[in-house]
């Protein structure tokens, strides 16, 4: 009898604990399923997109904020009123573009009536007008993440090429060629084993909406037997004002040089509607502008380049053209000799011949022309760049800035071939 009693308790006991630990299982899978719950949330605009019924549209042409509200079942008179209240933040009756996207977040019921417009002008910007109760309307940034990435290229025909089957945004190159290199290195000159090395930034929306390179850190070129290093540095924080230098704190940011003689004077500017008296006082553009000086005074080169003429002809006499970047080009007209080639690089001063008479001239002078875009232009009346030296009070923080930037660019080994996704390294710098 007693043992009968026993086994009883026993399996009441064992029901009871069996139960509790179901009821602790149960409220372990509530809470799992919450959690998922939870994770699921679909924000955007910093709105739950899962309590919405949304719809994604663009503006077509001839839309307007009241036409795209009027067919989703709002009324003039609430339209009105809510134009009038938005205006201020956004006007939508002027500022909706052909082509950009809007959506409308609608109740989650059979009416479907619409509660909120979100109209998006860029890939980062949102106007929000919310009409769910009262009327609000601003606009905000969505979230944007910069990551830093590091990357290395060998030319085998040009530097485009290289980054494309690397990968690789074309904007990267654009950066090289016009905002680091553009005084150093005319990139379309480039040789085959010249290579480079880059440390940059990419910039994403949302964390994956790829927008493109935002910065370029550091980079190394290898070129024309040179090592080239960049550094980025602000020099001004207030103004935000940063330019590249070399590791000798050196603007890369070079301008031409004034003049392409060292001693003489301006004798002819640059003059469209001039009238010369040997051509019977006819108007005869002059194009180039002079520099009168003895014969045989050194003529420099006002600019890093590649001499892609050094010949005679015509009135031209003997001359020297080069080309600097993809944008300017100077010439050099009327030499006594030329002391270069085509195909050679130059760098700012060297000497590339002498002031002489030869050609359509009335006395010894040096004709400097200047190219932009193809254009002949006055360089005196060009904005052209200016390098704007590192001061004595920032070198010294500069070189102490670039010793582990430059350590870690030394340490990027070069590969023959880069994979289509090259290794992403190092920062993730998420801004709200």
């Amino acid at each position: 009898m007693q043992l009968k009693r026993l086994i009883a308790l026993t399996v009441i006991a064992a029901s009871f604990f069996g139960c509790k630990n179901n009821q602790k299982q149960d409220v372990s899978v509530e809470k799992k399923k919450l959690a998922e719950v939870v994770k699921k949330d679909n924000i955007e605009f910093g709105f739950n997109l899962n309590n919405y019924v949304v719809k994604r549209d663009t503006i077509k042409k001839g839309d307007s904020f009241g036409e795209i509200l009027e067919r989703n079942k709002i009324g003039y008179p609430k339209i009105f009123q809510i134009a009038e209240k938005a205006k201020d933040t956004f006007d939508i009756a002027r500022r909706l573009v052909p082509g950009k996207p809007y959506t409308l977040l609608c109740s989650k019921d059979s009416l479907e009536i619409p509660t909120a417009f979100i109209y998006q002008p860029n890939v980062e910007e949102y106007v929000v007008i919310n009409f769910k109760d009262s009327i609000q309307a601003y606009t905000s940034k969505k979230p944007i993440k910069y990551i830093e990435k590091t990357a290395t290229g060998i030319i085998e025909s040009s530097i485009s090429e290289t980054i494309e089957e690397m990968g690789l945004s074309q904007v990267l190159v654009n950066k090289l060629a016009d905002d680091i290199y553009a005084w150093t290195i005319d990139f379309r000159r480039l040789q085959k084993g010249d290579r480079f090395k880059v440390i940059y930034t990419d910039k994403y929306i949302d964390d994956t909406l790829y927008a493109g390179v935002h910065n370029v850190k550091a980079a190394y070129f290898e070129h024309n037997g040179d090592s080239l290093y960049a550094f980025q540095f602000e020099t001004d924080s207030i103004k935000g004002i940063k330019d590249y230098f070399n590791e000798d704190a050196k603007n890369l940011r070079r301008a031409f040089l004034k003049m392409p003689v060292k001693f003489g004077r301006l004798s002819s500017r640059y003059n469209l509607k001039r009238r010369i008296a040997y051509y019977g006082y006819k108007v005869r553009p002059h194009k180039g502008t002079d520099f009168a000086a003895p014969v045989g005074t050194p003529i420099m080169a006002t600019a890093n380049g590649t001499v892609i003429e050094s010949t005679r002809k015509g009135g031209n006499g003997k001359y020297v053209k080069i080309r600097h970047n993809a944008t300017y080009t100077t010439q050099y007209l009327h030499m006594s000799k030329r002391l270069v080639k085509k195909g050679q690089f130059v760098k700012q001063g060297d000497i590339i011949g002498k002031v002489g008479m030869t050609g359509n001239t009335g006395g010894p002078h040096v004709c400097y022309r200047f190219w932009k875009n193809g254009r002949q232009v006055d360089p005196f009346r060009e904005k052209l760049p200016e390098a704007e030296p590192i001061s004595e009070r920032l070198k010294l923080r500069y070189l102490e800035y670039i010793k582990p930037i430059k350590k870690r660019l030394d340490d990027i080994y070069f590969l023959e071939a880069e994979p289509k996704n090259p290794e992403n390294t190092i920062t993730e710098d998420p801004i709200s």
